[in-house]
C-alpha cells in the first residue's frame, strides 16, 4: 500500500498528541492513534448537537433539525398550516421543550456507543462509510426507543395532542396518521414522530460536523 507522511494533532482532556511517522493509512487508521481520531471527532460532534438540543432558540433554529422531520409530521403541519397556523408554532415550540428534556438520556448512550467502536469500524470509516452512519447503525433504535417516553410526558404536560385533536376535529387523515381513530390524534403516535426527529436531526448535526472536520482531522487516515 501507498506510503503517506502521517502529521495528526488530536486534543485530549487538556493536552495535545502529536503524531509524526511514516506508514500506511490502514496501519494508523487501525491502530490506537485512528481510532482516537475518529473517537474525538465523533464526541465533539455530539458535544455540539447536546448544546443545539439543550438551547431551545438554537434547536429552532437549526436547519438539520428541520431536515430531520419525519414526511408524516411534515403532512401534519402542512394540514396545520391551513387550519390553526399557530398551532404549528406551538408544536414546534413543545418539541424543542421535549428536546432538552432528552439530552442526559441521549448524550450518555452516544457516548457510549462512540467508545466501543473498534478497528473494524474504523476500517469501514476508510472505505468510505461515515463515522455518524456507523454510530446511528449502532444506537438510533435505542435512542428513540430510550427518549420515546420523556418525549410523551413533555407532550402530555403541554396537552399538544388535545390541542390539535380540537383544531383537526373531523379531520380524517390527521387521525390515521397518527395512529387514532378517524377524528383523534393519538399522543403516542405525535411522540413517536417527534422521537425519530429528534434523534435524526442529532445525527444531522453530528455528521454535519464530521463533515466539516473530516480534512483536517480525518485525512491523515486517507479519508
Amino acid at each position: 500500500m501507498k506510503k503517506y507522511i502521517i502529521a495528526a494533532a488530536l486534543l485530549i482532556g487538556t493536552g495535545t498528541l502529536i503524531f509524526t511517522g511514516v506508514q500506511s493509512c490502514t496501519t494508523v487508521a487501525t491502530s490506537d492513534i485512528g481510532l482516537s481520531i475518529i473517537k474525538r471527532v465523533l464526541l465533539n460532534g455530539i458535544d455540539k448537537g447536546i448544546g443545539i438540543y439543550s438551547n431551545k432558540e438554537a434547536f429552532l433554529q437549526n436547519n438539520m433539525v428541520d431536515k430531520a422531520l419525519p414526511q408524516e409530521l411534515r403532512d401534519i403541519n402542512s394540514t396545520l398550516e391551513k387550519i390553526a397556523p399557530s398551532l404549528v408554532a406551538k408544536e414546534r415550540d413543545f418539541i424543542a421543550q421535549a428536546a432538552a428534556y432528552t439530552v442526559n438520556t441521549s448524550k450518555p448512550i452516544l457516548q457510549g456507543a462512540v467508545n466501543s467502536l473498534n478497528a473494524q469500524d474504523v476500517t469501514r470509516i476508510i472505505q468510505g462509510t461515515t463515522a455518524t452512519q456507523i454510530l446511528k447503525e449502532k444506537t438510533s433504535q435505542q435512542l428513540v426507543a430510550a427518549i420515546a417516553p420523556k418525549v410523551d410526558e413533555k407532550l402530555n404536560e403541554y396537552g399538544i395532542a388535545k390541542t390539535i385533536n380540537a383544531a383537526l376535529s373531523g379531520n380524517n387523515l390527521l387521525g390515521s396518521l397518527l395512529g387514532g381513530s378517524s377524528n383523534n390524534v393519538n399522543t403516542g403516535g405525535l411522540s413517536r414522530l417527534a422521537s425519530e426527529q429528534l434523534v435524526n436531526g442529532l445525527f444531522n448535526i453530528i455528521e454535519d460536523y464530521e463533515h466539516q472536520n473530516s480534512k483536517a482531522l480525518l485525512g491523515p487516515l486517507g479519508k
